[in-house]
């Protein structure tokens, strides 16, 4: 894969022996949790049969599509640690991570009032559609947002029964990926709340939310079961660094790109008046920006969008963040460098972290 940051190409081609050794785990993660719901939509056929609602919407969201970003590094972590496919829990803990993100995203949808995900509607848009239609009794929107809330709940429930047989160590570990993610949403949520435009927070919300949830932890849990606590340090400054250049890519597509490669509606953060470190730093940096965002009591609307993408070009800030993205990236493979890892899983590594910071560019 070749990028160009600035004038300069940057290539890292992928290992295609060990990708598609990891592509193969990732195989058998996906019937995992195929199996899994199949269980459950037997259990609550006849018994509870409104239940198929939930279940449905968790299957749906799955069989969507999406990046398999934490079960991709989750396995690369154990492999990259010596660690052999087929082994036991390998399989179960990597898919509890991508039911695990399955149950932030279907309460995300909620928080950020998306209407859709992976370009199907959101399940509690869903809901609330099956509801109006049927006539039932209650507003429609309350019922479609009930039963996302009780849908992510139940995925997590599922990603936790996942868990049942896998070693007390990875289990605390997991638990601290699990709490440091909702802890970053609720972050997300109160800066947003608060409106308060300090680029340190906004980066620390980017870590706390996304740097070690998607990166740094599946990672280190992939090791820890493959018994490699040295990896840890090497692990952890990899994760951190490429996990914020995640999110700020991330941002960066919510303000410039489009609903369909994203997958989902763009400039939600505009209108959910989210503090991402883009608008941070041109809120602190250019007074027309402040003019047009701050008098607002809410987010802001799509007409007066483009107007904001423009100055967040105009002032600098949308080359500032691709540029510290640069600098993450250089920091996480300075890391790899450093690490006891084999040349092979260095330039493996290397390649995802290319195509993590670099997509849709």
């Amino acid at each position: 894969m070749t990028i160009t940051v600035g004038n300069s190409p940057r290539t890292a081609e992928p290992v295609a022996a060990l990708r598609a050794e990891r592509n193969a785990v990732l195989t058998d993660v996906e019937q995992v949790v195929g199996t899994l719901l199949d269980g459950e939509r037997a259990r609550w056929r006849y018994d509870a049969g409104r239940a198929l609602g939930l279940v449905d919407g968790i299957g749906d969201l799955c069989a969507a599509g999406g990046k398999r970003l934490r079960p991709a590094f989750c396995v690369s972590g154990f492999l990259a640690a010596g660690g052999r496919p087929g082994a036991p829990g390998l399989t179960e803990l990597a898919a509890s991570l991508e039911l695990l993100h399955v149950s932030a995203l279907i309460h995300d949808d909620v928080i950020d009032e998306a209407d859709t995900r992976r370009g199907r509607p959101a399940l509690h848009t869903a809901q609330s559609r099956q509801h109006r239609a049927a006539g039932w009794r209650g507003d429609s929107g309350h019922f479609g947002e009930s039963a996302a809330i009780l849908a992510g709940d139940l995925a997590l429930v599922y990603a936790g029964r996942l868990l049942a047989r896998t070693a007390p160590e990875v289990r605390e570990a997991w638990a601290d990926l699990s709490s440091e993610m909702l802890v970053g949403q609720y972050l997300d949520v109160a800066v947003a709340a608060e409106y308060d435009a300090d680029p340190d927070t906004s980066r620390w919300v980017a870590v706390c939310k996304s740097g070690r949830y998607s990166i740094h932890r599946p990672l280190s849990i992939g090791a820890l079961l493959a018994g490699r606590r040295d990896l840890e340090p090497a692990f952890e400054v990899y994760g951190r660094a490429l996990g914020e250049a995640f999110q700020l890519r991330d941002d960066l597509i919510d303000a410039f790109g489009d609903d369909e490669s994203a997958g989902k509606p763009t400039g939600l953060d505009f209108e959910q008046h989210k503090m991402t470190l883009l608008l941070a730093l041109a809120i602190r940096r250019d007074a027309r920006v402040r003019a047009l965002v701050l008098p607002r009591a809410g987010g802001i609307d799509r007409a007066d969008a483009d107007e904001l993408r423009a100055l967040l070009v105009d002032s600098g800030v949308r080359a500032e963040v691709e540029g510290r993205i640069d600098d993450l990236v250089a920091r996480a493979l300075d890391a790899l460098e450093r690490s006891p890892l084999d040349a092979g899983w260095r330039r493996e590594l290397t390649a995802m972290a290319y195509e993590v910071a670099y997509r849709d560019r």
